[in-house]
């Protein structure tokens, strides 16, 4: 399904394939060569996704670009089944395994791996030709890869990196406090902007 979105519409190349189920909304450019499989999601959220030649981007991924960040892929990117990714730039070459997840304004460099359920988290820099093991996390610039149960680890890079300022431009609460009120308004009336949406 194609739908316009504030005004921008996808763009497919004539020798890609976009399966009946994929969803593209909004300002979504597929390059040449490119397989878009089956309940795949790419919507652009304020900012383009835009699909190097020759890329495949398997069953029920979702790819999102946002206001601060687009979503690129470089040429001949596999992107893998149920994968997620937001405002992210990708080079050429790049394996993303099944389950990966690939958070906002990181760089993943040319002919890099994620591997199954790997993360490469936000404003995050993966050099070129590295890898991310099954489940590890890939945090920091340069980026520190660490494994799942070095939640301290993690989170002393992490907590720097400011994931509600820089995604929802929010303060961290304090101590007994949440962010969900104000994610929820200010995230829920930016996604409002898709009741004006229309089937192309």
């Amino acid at each position: 399904m194609l739908l316009t979105h504030e005004g921008r519409s996808p763009s497919v190349h004539p020798t890609a394939y976009v399966a009946p189920n994929a969803t593209l909304c909004g300002d979504v450019r597929v390059g040449a060569g490119c397989r878009v499989l089956f309940g795949a999601v790419l919507t652009a959220e304020g900012g383009p996704v835009e699909l190097g030649e020759g890329c495949i981007v398997m069953e029920n991924a979702v790819l999102r670009g946002t206001r601060r960040d687009p979503l690129v892929l470089g040429r001949q990117v596999l992107v893998g089944p149920t994968s997620y990714l937001t405002g992210c730039q990708v080079e050429d070459e790049v394996f993303l395994a099944t389950g990966s997840r690939v958070f906002n304004g990181a760089l993943i460099g040319t002919r890099s791996e994620v591997r199954i359920n790997g993360i490469v988290h936000l404003r995050t820099v993966l050099p070129a030709d590295s890898t991310v093991p099954i489940g590890w996390v890939a945090v920091g610039d340069p980026a520190r890869i660490l494994p799942p149960e070095d939640h301290n680890g993690i989170w002393a890079v992490q907590k720097e990196l400011d994931f509600p300022g820089y995604v929802f431009g929010l303060d961290r609460p304090g101590e007994g406090q949440s962010l969900m009120p104000a994610i929820s308004e200010r995230f829920g009336r930016s996604l409002g902007r898709h009741s004006d949406d229309h089937q192309i």
